[in-house]
C-alpha cells in the first residue's frame, strides 16, 4: 500500500569543505515527509562538508511518463521500471569547466537508461570543437555503467531496508517543479 506521506527528494547539495578553493556540490536522494524532516540526513550524508546548503531540489513526482510514490517495503519484488539517476559531463569551446547534466530517467535497465542519456541535447552539443573533449558519463570518456546509479541503491541505508519506489505510468506528464536557488539548512 502507498504511504502518500513520504516523499523521495531529489537535492543538489553544496558547501566549501575545509581546505578547498571552490564551492563544492553533490546530489542527494532521500526519503521524507519534508525537507525539515531530512535535515540530519542531510547532514549524515556529508558529515565533513563543512556548511552545508541546498542549490537546489525537487520532490520527484514523475519522470519520462511514469509517476514515482514511495511505499514501505513489504516483499522484494522484481520491478520491470527503475528509475536511474546520470551525471553527464561535456565540454564547450573556450570554457575553463566541465559542465554537467544531471538526468533522472526511468529504464528496465543500464543500457537502456544509456540510450535515454544520449538522446539529450547535452550529449549532443556539450563537446569541443576537436571532439577530444567528447560529453560523457563523468569521469570517463564514453558511457559506463559505474556513473549510472539506479536511485534506490543510493538512499541511506535504512530508507533502502524500509522503503521501495513504486513506478507507474502517469495520468499527466507534468513536470515536477524544481526549486533553485540557495537554500540555507538551518532556513528550512
Amino acid at each position: 500500500m502507498i504511504d502518500m506521506a513520504y516523499k523521495l527528494f531529489y537535492l543538489l547539495l553544496g558547501c566549501t569543505p575545509p581546505g578547498r578553493h571552490t564551492e563544492q556540490h553533490d546530489v542527494f536522494f532521500c526519503i521524507g515527509t519534508s525537507l525539515k524532516d531530512i535535515v540530519p540526513d542531510i547532514q549524515a550524508f556529508w558529515p565533513d562538508a563543512g556548511k552545508i546548503h541546498i542549490d537546489c531540489w525537487r520532490e520527484v513526482t514523475t519522470v519520462d511518463g511514469y509517476s514515482i510514490t514511495v511505499a514501505e517495503r513489504q516483499v522484494h519484488h522484481t520491478k520491470s521500471q527503475h528509475l536511474f539517476f546520470i551525471n553527464l559531463g561535456g565540454y564547450l569551446p573556450n570554457s575553463f569547466e566541465e559542465h554537467h547534466y544531471k538526468l533522472l530517467t526511468i529504464a528496465t535497465d543500464m543500457s537502456e537508461a544509456i540510450r535515454n542519456a544520449k538522446q539529450t541535447e547535452f550529449y549532443r552539443d556539450y563537446n569541443t570543437e576537436d571532439r577530444s573533449g567528447v560529453s560523457h558519463v563523468d569521469n570517463k570518456y564514453g558511457v559506463d555503467m559505474d556513473e549510472i546509479l539506479n536511485v534506490e541503491d543510493i538512499l541511506p541505508s535504512q530508507q533502502k531496508e524500509r522503503f521501495a519506489l513504486i513506478i507507474e505510468p502517469a495520468a499527466t506528464k507534468k513536470e515536477d517543479e524544481l526549486h533553485i536557488g540557495y537554500l540555507k539548512l538551518d532556513k528550512i
